[in-house]
């Protein structure tokens, strides 16, 4: 056995500009050529970003994922997103500050508390499939966008009167669409987040959603039914620090900003991955459709998730910066490095998933999906805290649309996985035809 090397492992001897513009608009081609010449542990250096250590050995993912999060700081390897959620965002704590915030903001994506949205969902989705039309090509990632969006706004800020939603669903959609852009990525790149934070343009498309939320922030607390409210930002303000005071305006702005673009963005991208993915395997559509249409229980329905955030993870990497040194893989790694397990790489792997890169549900039916194998949502204390809400929210999105209408794609050949900012969604934008409506009695009574 060899003695353990102290230092970074090999990695791409590009100038740093070249592997930045790589990792910016050929992420996943240039992940797969690294892992084809260094194996699973390499080494790539990005601007702005400490230097990333890619990890796809199960037990090295384990490691860090069970590792002290006060040696491995999430919160300051997400400091490049802090311009958008703001620095009292639960995604830049660390410990003990982190653990605070999550156990405030986790009741409500849990439990009867969650199943609770699931009839707001349904409904949402369908009056979204009823003004869709038969027989044209229509893109299904915008639609996805617009119904998510219209959750958030509804069980996450509480917003039902119709101007007020119009009005706040406006400035969100016109920033989601501005931060998204890819171009952004490579300004956060080249600029960094301090200076990023600083750019006029930046500024300028954030400060109409800050002032809405803050807004949204100082009407809800003046509501006389505050303790009655089920919506998330209600259930937010009354909760209390160990301390007993409550969050702050500027802490629950940030949440807000926070569960917006995670419970959003991503989870329209994986919505339209799923449909992207099953049009293009019609016996697993047709097996789907005709279990919903059954009212069957949701077992091949969860297989489908889970092998459509496996196959098609919208977030390629979980990042962890180093405190202190630690050994992994063989190596001491120096402190200042980000340990940075792929996600992308790590459901790859042909001896965890034959036939890695077919799109096959069956085989979460066969065997469960593994904690550090299976990592959309990252894993440890840092595991998503939306992660049951985004698969609850995709399951019923579903369903719900495969029991309203027949979809099929219009172009058999895959849709080319493209960068959006840091997710990566369909290229055609998942692209399909409606070829027809289901009846009134073959629809079942889909619920939570």
């Amino acid at each position: 056995m060899s003695e353990t090397e102290i230092g970074l492992p090999p990695g791409p001897r590009l100038p740093v500009p070249l592997q930045t513009l790589a990792w910016v608009t050929r992420p996943l081609p240039f992940l797969l050529r690294c892992r084809e010449r260094y194996g699973d542990t390499f080494t790539l250096r990005i601007r702005n970003e400490a230097t990333w250590v890619f990890l796809s050995d199960p037990e090295d993912v384990k490691q860090v994922f069970t590792g002290d999060p006060n040696q491995l700081r999430a919160g300051e390897a997400n400091a490049i997103l802090g311009p958008v959620v703001g620095q009292s965002s639960v995604l830049l704590l660390d410990e003990p500050q982190h653990m605070q915030h999550r156990k405030l903001m986790l009741p409500p994506f849990h439990g009867e508390r969650m199943q609770g949205y699931g009839e707001l969902m349904a409904d949402v989705t369908r009056r979204e499939v009823e003004s869709w039309p038969l027989g044209e090509p229509l893109q299904l990632w915008p639609r996805m966008q617009a119904i998510t969006l219209e959750v958030i706004m509804r069980a996450v800020f509480g917003i039902t009167e119709v101007e007020r939603l119009a009005h706040v669903r406006s400035l969100l959609e016109g920033a989601i669409e501005w931060l998204t852009d890819r171009r952004r990525l490579a300004m956060m790149a080249v600029l960094g987040p301090q200076r990023l934070q600083a750019n006029r343009r930046f500024k300028a498309s954030l400060e109409p959603v800050d002032m809405a939320l803050l807004q949204e922030i100082a009407q809800r607390r003046r509501e006389p039914d505050l303790h009655e409210r089920q919506d998330i930002l209600s259930m937010l303000i009354l909760a209390r620090h160990e301390d007993g005071s409550q969050m702050s305006d500027l802490e629950l702005r940030d949440e807000l900003m926070t569960l917006l673009l995670a419970g959003h963005e991503t989870t329209a991208t994986s919505l339209a991955w799923a449909f992207e993915r099953l049009m293009r395997h019609p016996d697993k559509l047709a097996r789907l459709r005709a279990e919903t249409l059954a009212g069957e229980e949701d077992v091949y329905l969860d297989a489908v998730v889970k092998e459509t955030l496996r196959l098609r993870p919208v977030l390629p990497i979980v990042v962890r910066r180093l405190a202190s040194p630690m050994e992994i893989a063989g190596r001491v790694i120096p402190a200042g490095t980000a340990l940075t397990p792929c996600i992308y790489l790590m459901h790859r792997r042909p001896d965890i998933y034959p036939q890695p890169h077919s799109f096959i549900p069956e085989r979460f039916l066969e065997q469960p999906a593994g904690t550090y194998t299976w990592i959309p949502f990252g894993g440890g204390v840092r595991r998503c805290l939306g992660a049951s809400f985004a698969q609850f929210e995709m399951k019923q999105v579903l369903k719900t649309v495969l029991a309203e209408v027949e979809l099929e794609a219009i172009d058999s050949r895959p849709e080319r996985v493209v960068r959006r900012s840091i997710t990566l969604t369909p290229g055609q934008r998942a692209t399909a035809r409606v070829n027809g409506r289901v009846s009134q009695r073959e629809r079942p009574l889909v619920t939570a």
